[in-house]
């Protein structure tokens, strides 16, 4: 199935105290199937809004967000759950892991009430074997260390399969090291898995590093090119 991504004239304004304010402007934009695509810009360019917008986190002010050619921002709430939970997978900066939570646990929540065709423990089990971890299993997030728990959270991501992985500064919490760990795991999961990623970025050499970046700029974007990598 087509699982292109289009926002046509997308824009997202917040009131507050009276005033407006543009956060974006007037997006258009096609992200095909299976890119590997890095958003970079000044803190406030928009690059977290509109990947809250992306995933359906959030709604447009006006304009339009299309999934395989259909439109997404006109479900309700509970088709929008439906829809996030068999398309897109989020990965935070802050990690969002529940601390009362064992590491497998975690990663079965997005399964949590859902029914599926698998066993859900094996899942879990075979994704925190994936991403490097499967003696921290019973460990709870205070037990590990930042890398660990990005790591754990990557694997709650892809838990319910999805089409698109959207990460939000996936390596900003990170030492360099570590953030190279995670860096490689998402490049991973593009090239042998065939999954689509978006990841905002505040780095340079990082956002270089995809197939296709694209620069924000006081809500707007103001570049968008394919990365030629040399070899």
């Amino acid at each position: 199935m087509n699982q292109t991504i289009e926002c046509r004239k997308l824009a997202k304004a917040f009131q507050g105290d009276g005033v407006k304010t543009n956060v974006l402007k007037n997006i258009n934009l096609v992200l095909e199937d299976g890119e590997f695509i890095s958003f970079i810009g000044p803190s406030g360019s928009g690059k977290s809004t509109l990947l809250s917008l992306l995933g359906t986190l959030d709604d447009p002010t006006s304009g339009e967000l299309l999934h395989g050619g259909e439109p997404v921002n006109r479900l309700n709430s509970r088709q929008l759950a439906d829809f996030r939970f068999q398309n897109i997978g989020f990965i935070f900066q802050q990690f969002h892991l529940i601390p009362t939570l064992t590491a497998l646990e975690n990663i079965m929540a997005p399964l949590f009430g859902r029914k599926v065709s698998y066993n859900k423990k094996q899942r879990a089990l075979e994704l925190l074997e994936m991403v490097g971890l499967p003696e921290k299993a019973n460990a709870l997030p205070s037990q590990l260390s930042g890398g660990q728990q990005q790591r754990v959270a990557i694997a709650r991501a892809l838990v319910h399969q999805p089409k698109w992985l959207l990460a939000d500064e996936p390596t900003g919490n990170l030492d360099s090291e570590t953030g190279e760990i995670i860096y490689q795991l998402l490049h991973a999961l593009n090239r042998e898995k065939g999954c689509g990623v978006l990841f905002v970025t505040h780095d340079p050499q990082l956002a270089d590093r995809a197939d296709r970046k694209i620069e924000m700029c006081d809500g707007e974007i103001v570049a968008d090119s394919q990365v030629i990598h040399h070899a």
